[in-house]
C-alpha cells in the first residue's frame, strides 16, 4: 500500500493548479454568480493562524459554491498602504516599496502552499500606480460632487516626527514611536463628508440580513443617531451664540451652568481680559495635549474652570455660567453642553465638584415637590414637570415634543436629530499612501489635477527619516504648474487614510486590469454585492462603515446598481493558544509554516476547520492536529486500498441491507455536509458527518454490495475535497479519474434514500420493555398490534392476564396494558 506522502502530494498539485491556471474566474453568465471574497491583508511579512483561518474558510466556501455549478469569482491582494512599511523603511534604510513587496512575494508563496484557490490574475496591491491612479480617480469624484473638502481641525501633532498621530498612538500624552510629549495644533485637513450619509447608512442596515447584529450594533451605536432638539443661547458681552444638542429638552428649566470644549473657538472672545485669562489658557493647553480617548474615559477625572462669562436662558432669561471641561470635545456634538445636575449623572458630579447650583424640574408622578430638598444623586426617571414655567405638571415625555416645538416657535431651535458620527478625516502627513491629486495655485485656488494627469506618482527620490513628511521637502514633487492657469503652483502633500484604498478594492476585483476607470459599472453590477465577505470583527466599524459609505456614493454617481457592498458576513473567531490570542510576547505562537512543515497544508485547514465553529474562538490543540493527520491517513488508507474496485465503476445494486445502509448514511452525510456548508456555514460538524461516513464504510461488510462501497468511496474524496484540496485531488487521480475532483458535481442527496425501509421497535408490557422487532418502516398502528400480540415471547408473558388496551406509535413502539 502506497504512504500517505502530504509534501510530495502538495508540492505536485500546487504545481499543477498554477500551470493550467486552475483557479481563473469562469465568466460563465449561464451559471448563477457567486462572489466569495476574504478580507486581503497588510503584507506584514508572515501569515499568522489567524489568516490560515480565513482563508480556509473562504476556500472551503469557494470550492463547494464551484461544484455546485456557480460560476466564482475569489480573488486575492495586498492593502499594501501604511505605516508600517514607512517604520521598516526608517529602520532598514530601504524604500517602503521594496520591503512591501518582498513581503507579497513571500506571503503569496505561503497563501499558495495553504492550497488556496484564488484567481491571481485578478490580483492587486493599493501600493501600485495601477490602483492608486483610480484611487485618485475616485478621490476627484467625491470632490466634484461636494463630498472632498478642506477645513482646519484640531490634530495630534508630534513635533519630533513632525506628522500627525491617530489617538491610539497617543501615549500618556506622548508619541507611541519617540516619546516626544504631543500636541494638538490647527492644520488644514482633507475630509469627507460620510456626515451626509448617516440616514442612509443607519437605515440599510435592515437590508442586511446575512450580517451578524452584533456587528449591525457597533455600527448604529458608531453612528449614534439621536433624537432631541437644538437650543441656541445667546452671550450678549460677546455678541455670539452658542447651540447645543440635547436629547433631553423636557430638562431645559433646569439648566444651571454650561460647559464648552476648551477648543471652542468662543473661549478665547469669553476670556480676553479677565483676570483669570492666563489660568484658563493654561488649562486649555494642557487639555490639547491629552487624547480624546484619555479625556472621555468613564473613570478620568472630570477638570473644568470658569470663565468668567454668562449666557442667557432662552426661556427664562437668567444668566448662565459658563465653563469649561476636558470631558466635552469639539468633534462631538456642537462643542457646548447645557448641563442639568439634578437629572444627568455626569453633570451632578461636575456641580457638586466646582460647587455649581442644582435645580430639579422633574419629580415622580404623585411625589410632592420640596424646593429646599437636597438631591443625593440625579434623578433620571420619567415623571412630571415642576420649576418649568407653563409647562408644569405636564408628563416629560409629552414636554419632549411640546418644549422643542416651543424653541422652534420662538426661533430659539427646535426639534432635530444629531449623529455621532463626524465627517472623516482623510488627510496623513505620510509618504507611503496615495498622494491627493490636488494642486494649490495663488491665483485660482484648489486645482484638482486632471485626470489624464493621474497618478501623481510617490517620488522615490526621498528620504524617510521619521521626522517629517518626505513629500513636504521634495521640491521636485511640490513645485508645479497650475494646469488651470499655467503659473506657478504647489502639489498637496498629504497623502490618503489607508482606509480609502480599502474601501473600494472589493469593486476592481471585478475589473482589475481596466487602466482608464476604477472598474467598467456592468461588470460591478454583475458580480456585487459579495455574496459572502469574511474577516475579523475588529474591521465590524471602520472598514465596513467606510466601504457602504463608499458604495452609497458610487450609487448615487451611478456607477453601481447596488447600495450595500456585502450581502452576507462572516466574521470569524481568534485563534487561541492556553486560553490567549497568540503573540509573540506571549511566546505561544505557532506558524502556519511549522504546521505545513511537520504535517501538511490539508492537515492544518482540516483542523482549523473542525475544532470550533467559524465565528467562535478556536483553541489551538496539537493532539488535535494530530487527530486530523491520523484521520487523513485513513482517508488516504481507504482509497488506496480499494482504488482498483473504485476504478472498475461496479454496478451499484442496494441488494442487500448493508448497502442500503451504507446508501441512507452516504445521503444524509450529503445533505449535511451541503447544508453546513451552504446554509449554516458550520464547517466543523460538516467535517464530523464526513468522519462518521468513513467509519461506516470502513465497517462495510466484505460480502455486500461491491458497487455501493465504490460509489461511497468516490462520494467520500468529493465532499471532503473542498476542505482538503490536494490529497483529494491525488485521490481522484489514484481511483481512475484523469479530470479534476475540483472539477465534479458537488453530489445531491437523494431524500428517498433517507427513508427506512425496516425500523426497529420495542414492545412494552405496562410501559417495561419486554421485546424488540423489526418491523417493515410502513407497518401500520393495527398491524403493529398484531405482530406484537403473535410475538411468541409476548403471548408467553400476558397468558392469563387481560389485555386492557393496545398502545401503538408507528416506528417506535408498541405498549400492552395487562390487569
Amino acid at each position: 500500500m502506497r504512504a500517505y506522502k502530504p509534501h510530495e502530494i502538495e508540492q505536485k498539485w500546487q504545481q499543477y493548479w498554477d500551470e493550467t491556471n486552475a483557479h481563473r474566474t469562469n465568466e460563465d453568465d449561464a451559471k448563477e454568480k457567486f462572489y466569495c471574497l476574504e478580507q486581503f491583508p497588510y503584507p506584514s511579512g508572515r501569515l499568522h493562524m489567524g489568516h490560515m483561518r480565513v482563508y480556509s474558510i473562504g476556500d472551503v466556501t469557494a470550492r463547494y459554491k464551484k461544484m455546485s455549478g456557480y460560476q466564482v469569482l475569489h480573488p486575492m491582494g495586498w492593502d499594501a498602504f501604511g505605516m508600517p512599511a514607512e517604520n521598516a523603511a526608517i529602520k532598514l534604510g530601504a524604500q517602503p516599496s521594496k520591503w512591501t513587496y518582498e513581503n507579497i512575494d513571500f506571503m503569496k508563496n505561503q497563501q499558495k502552499k495553504l492550497g488556496v484557490s484564488y484567481d491571481w490574475e485578478r490580483e492587486l496591491a493599493t501600493c501600485s500606480p495601477e490602483y492608486y491612479k483610480m484611487t485618485q480617480q475616485l478621490f476627484l469624484l467625491f470632490y466634484e460632487r461636494g463630498l472632498a473638502y478642506r477645513k482646519n481641525g484640531a490634530v495630534n501633532w508630534c513635533p519630533h516626527d513632525q506628522t500627525v498621530l491617530a489617538n491610539e498612538q497617543v501615549e500618556d500624552g506622548c508619541c507611541w514611536r519617540c516619546g516626544t510629549e504631543v500636541v494638538k495644533l490647527d492644520l488644514e485637513q482633507w475630509y469627507f463628508k460620510i456626515t451626509d450619509y448617516a440616514d442612509r447608512l443607519v437605515n440599510d442596515l435592515e437590508q442586511l440580513a446575512g450580517w451578524p447584529e452584533k456587528v449591525k450594533t457597533m455600527q448604529r451605536n458608531w453612528i449614534g443617531r439621536s433624537t432631541g432638539a437644538e437650543v441656541t443661547f445667546e452671550v450678549p458681552e460677546v455678541d455670539e451664540k452658542l447651540t447645543v444638542f440635547t436629547t433631553r429638552p423636557d430638562t431645559l428649566f433646569g439648566v444651571t451652568f454650561m460647559v464648552l470644549a476648551p477648543e471652542h473657538p468662543v473661549v478665547r472672545k469669553l476670556i480676553a481680559g479677565k483676570e483669570n485669562e492666563a489660568a484658563v489658557n493654561a488649562f486649555i493647553e494642557k487639555t490639547r495635549k491629552e487624547s480624546d480617548i484619555t479625556r472621555t474615559a468613564a473613570d478620568a477625572p472630570k477638570e473644568g474652570m470658569f470663565t468668567g462669562a454668562y449666557a442667557r436662558h432662552p426661556l427664562t432669561g437668567e444668566n448662565v455660567p459658563i465653563w469649561i471641561a476636558n470631558y466635552v470635545l469639539m468633534d462631538y456634538g456642537t462643542g457646548a453642553v447645557m448641563a442639568v445636575p439634578a437629572h444627568d449623572t455626569r453633570d451632578f458630579a461636575f456641580a457638586r465638584q466646582y460647587d455649581l447650583p442644582i435645580k430639579r424640574v422633574i419629580v415622580a408622578e404623585g411625589e410632592t415637590f420640596d424646593v429646599n430638598e437636597t438631591l443625593a444623586e440625579a434623578y433620571t426617571e420619567d415623571g412630571v414637570l415642576v420649576q418649568s414655567g407653563t409647562f408644569d405638571g405636564m408628563p416629560n415625555r409629552e414636554a419632549l415634543v411640546k418644549i422643542g416645538d416651543y424653541l422652534k416657535e420662538q426661533g430659539l431651535g427646535g426639534q432635530t436629530v444629531s449623529y455621532r458620527l463626524r465627517d472623516w478625516l482623510v488627510s496623513r502627513q505620510r509618504y507611503w499612501g496615495a498622494p491627493i491629486p490636488i494642486i494649490y495655485c495663488d491665483d485660482c485656488g484648489i486645482v484638482p489635477v486632471p485626470k489624464e494627469d493621474l497618478p501623481v506618482m510617490l517620488p522615490e527620490d526621498v528620504v524617510i527619516d521619521g521626522m517629517s513628511n518626505p513629500l513636504a521637502k521634495s521640491e521636485a514633487f511640490v513645485n508645479v504648474t497650475c494646469p488651470s492657469c499655467g503659473g506657478h503652483a504647489r502639489r498637496e502633500t498629504d497623502t490618503m487614510d489607508t482606509f480609502i484604498d480599502s474601501s473600494w478594492y472589493y469593486l476592481r476585483y471585478t475589473d482589475s486590469k481596466n487602466d482608464q476607470i476604477p472598474f467598467k459599472s456592468e461588470k460591478a453590477n454583475k458580480w456585487l454585492p459579495v455574496d459572502e465577505y469574511i474577516g475579523g470583527i475588529e474591521h465590524a466599524i471602520l472598514h465596513l462603515l467606510y466601504s457602504r459609505f463608499f458604495t452609497k456614493v458610487l450609487y448615487d454617481a451611478g456607477m453601481v446598481n447596488f447600495t450595500e457592498p456585502f450581502k452576507s458576513l462572516l466574521t470569524q473567531g481568534m485563534v487561541l493558544k492556553d486560553g490567549a490570542k497568540m503573540s509573540k510576547s506571549k511566546g505561544n505562537v505557532v506558524s502556519p509554516d511549522e504546521i505545513i512543515a511537520k504535517y501538511g497544508a490539508d492537515t492544518g485547514r482540516l483542523f482549523i476547520l473542525f475544532a470550533a465553529p467559524p465565528d467562535r474562538d478556536l483553541e489551538w490543540s496539537d493532539s488535535g492536529v494530530e487527530g486530523s493527520y491520523r484521520f487523513l491517513n485513513r482517508v488516504w488508507r481507504m482509497v488506496d486500498g480499494h482504488a482498483e474496485l473504485v476504478a472498475s465503476h461496479p454496478a451499484v445494486h442496494l441488494s442487500d441491507s448493508a448497502a442500503k445502509d451504507l446508501n441512507r448514511t452516504l445521503h444524509a452525510t450529503i445533505k449535511k455536509v451541503s447544508e453546513d456548508i451552504g446554509e449554516r456555514r458550520q464547517f466543523n460538524t460538516a467535517i464530523s458527518s464526513i468522519m462518521e461516513l468513513v467509519n461506516k464504510i470502513y465497517a462495510y461488510p466484505e460480502d455486500a454490495d461491491r458497487g455501493m462501497l465504490a460509489h461511497a468511496i468516490e462520494s467520500t474524496i468529493i465532499l471532503l475535497a473542498p476542505f482538503a484540496p490536494h490529497i483529494t485531488e491525488e485521490m481522484w487521480r489514484i481511483v481512475g479519474h484523469e479530470d479534476s475532483v475540483h472539477e465534479q458535481k458537488w453530489p445531491v442527496f437523494d431524500e428517498t434514500a433517507l427513508v427506512l425501509d425496516e425500523v426497529e421497535i420495542v414492545v412494552q408490557i405496562n410501559g417495561k420493555v419486554r421485546e424488540k422487532m423489526v418491523i417493515p418502516a410502513n407497518t401500520t398502528k393495527q398491524d403493529m398490534e398484531e405482530m406484537a400480540n403473535s410475538n411468541e415471547k409476548i403471548k408467553e408473558l400476558v397468558a392469563g392476564k387481560t389485555v386492557r388496551k393496545v398502545i401503538a406509535v408507528p416506528g417506535k413502539l408498541v405498549n400492552i396494558v395487562v390487569g
